[in-house]
């Protein structure tokens, strides 16, 4: 009894270690401080943009940057960032908390 319970112990934190070990996604916040996003390519995260079922990446949420008709998606808003002429929305990074605005196709 008293080599199982150590073993069960490293089993659990061999298992926790690949949760640890991720890295926290950049986040997205529009010019008028909405929060739009987690700025990462994982379609399973529900607050990424590139999940077509979240509320951040859907095409038709109305906060999402993938709807061309909300004003976070718009060519024409200058909070998107899909107009090549406006602000577009910070990208925040968790490690330092700090980031920049930028347009993702220019």
């Amino acid at each position: 009894m008293k080599r199982v319970i150590p073993f069960v112990f490293v089993v659990f934190l061999v298992a926790l270690l690949p949760l640890s070990a991720q890295a926290a996604s950049p986040i997205l916040v529009a010019p008028d401080g909405t929060y739009l996003g987690n700025l990462n390519k994982n379609p399973y995260d529900p607050n990424s943009v590139a999940n077509p079922y979240g509320i951040h990446g859907s095409p038709y949420a109305t906060d999402s940057i993938n709807n061309p008709y909300s004003p976070y998606g718009s060519p024409y808003s200058p909070q998107s960032p899909n107009d090549p002429y406006g602000q577009g929305p910070s990208i925040i990074s968790p490690a330092t908390g700090s980031g920049g605005y930028g347009n993702f196709g220019k």
